[in-house]
C-alpha cells in the first residue's frame, strides 16, 4: 500500500482544489452571460480551459492518484468539464440569440444530450490518448459562432453537425497527451489561443485575417485527427 507524506497529501489536495476552482470560473461565466457580458463570459471560459490544460499534468507529475486513492480526481474533472465545455456554451448560444429563437432550446438540447452520451462512454478517452467522437468542444464552437456572426439557422446546422459527429468514431487529438506530432500541435495550440484571445479583446472589431488564421489551426486539428484515425501507430513487436 502506498504511504504518502503530509506534504504529498497537501500537494495532492492542492491539485484537486486547482481542478475544482474551474467551477468558480464557470459560475462567473454564467453570471456574465445573464448580464450579457459576452466577452467576459468567454474570458472566464478561457480560464477554465487553462486550468483543464494543466491540472492533469500536475496530477500525473505529483502522483495524486496514488497519494489520494479515495478521491476520484477524474470524476471531478469530468464534472467541471461538462459545465465549462458543454452547459455554459449551450446557455450562451441561447442567451446571445445565436440560434433561431423558435429552435434555440432544440439546439441547446442537442448539445447537452449528445455530450452527456459522449462523457459517459467508457472509451471517450482512448488508451492511446485520443478523444473518441467529437470531444464536446462546444466552447470553441460558441466562440466562432459569436465572432463570425453567422445566420442563426446556419449556426443551428453547425450545432446539429457537431452533435452527429459525437457518434462518428473519429479519434480526435488530445493535445496535451497524444504523442504523435505533439510538439507541433502544442505550439499551434498556443498560437491559436493567442489569436482568439486577441480577437475577443478587440471585439466588436473583428479582423478577418486573425479569424482566418485561427481557423487554420482548426483545419490542422481536424485533418490530423482524421489522418491518425486512419493511420494508427503500429505497435512494435
Amino acid at each position: 500500500m502506498h504511504k504518502s507524506t503530509p506534504t504529498q497529501q497537501a500537494l495532492a489536495w492542492g491539485v484537486h482544489l486547482f481542478t475544482a476552482s474551474g467551477a468558480i470560473f464557470a459560475l462567473l461565466a454564467t453570471f456574465a452571460i445573464f448580464e450579457q457580458q459576452w466577452q467576459m463570459a468567454f474570458i472566464w471560459m478561457a480560464v477554465t480551459v487553462l486550468i483543464d490544460s494543466f491540472d492533469g499534468m500536475l496530477a500525473r507529475a505529483l502522483g495524486v492518484k496514488d497519494t489520494l486513492p479515495q478521491f476520484d480526481g477524474a470524476l471531478l474533472d469530468n464534472i467541471i468539464d461538462y459545465q465549462t465545455y458543454v452547459f455554459i456554451p449551450a446557455l450562451l448560444l441561447v442567451q446571445a440569440e445565436l440560434l433561431p429563437p423558435a429552435l434555440a432550446l432544440v439546439g441547446a438540447a442537442v448539445i447537452v444530450l449528445t455530450s452527456a452520451y459522449q462523457f459517459a462512454q467508457a472509451d471517450a478517452k482512448t488508451d492511446d490518448h485520443f478523444f473518441k467522437g467529437f470531444p464536446s468542444y462546444w466552447n470553441v464552437v460558441a466562440l466562432y459562432l459569436f465572432l463570425l456572426a453567422l445566420n442563426p439557422w446556419l449556426n443551428l446546422l453547425l450545432v446539429l453537425l457537431c452533435g452527429v459527429l459525437v457518434f462518428v468514431p473519429v479519434k480526435y487529438v488530445y493535445p496535451s497527451r497524444t504523442r504523435r506530432m505533439q510538439r507541433l500541435t502544442m505550439l499551434l495550440s498556443l498560437l491559436w489561443g493567442i489569436m482568439v484571445l486577441v480577437a475577443l479583446i478587440e471585439y466588436p472589431l473583428v479582423r478577418p485575417l486573425l479569424i482566418r488564421g485561427s481557423l487554420l489551426f482548426i483545419v490542422y486539428y481536424v485533418g490530423l485527427s482524421i489522418y491518425l484515425t486512419k493511420r494508427p501507430l503500429t505497435p512494435s513487436l
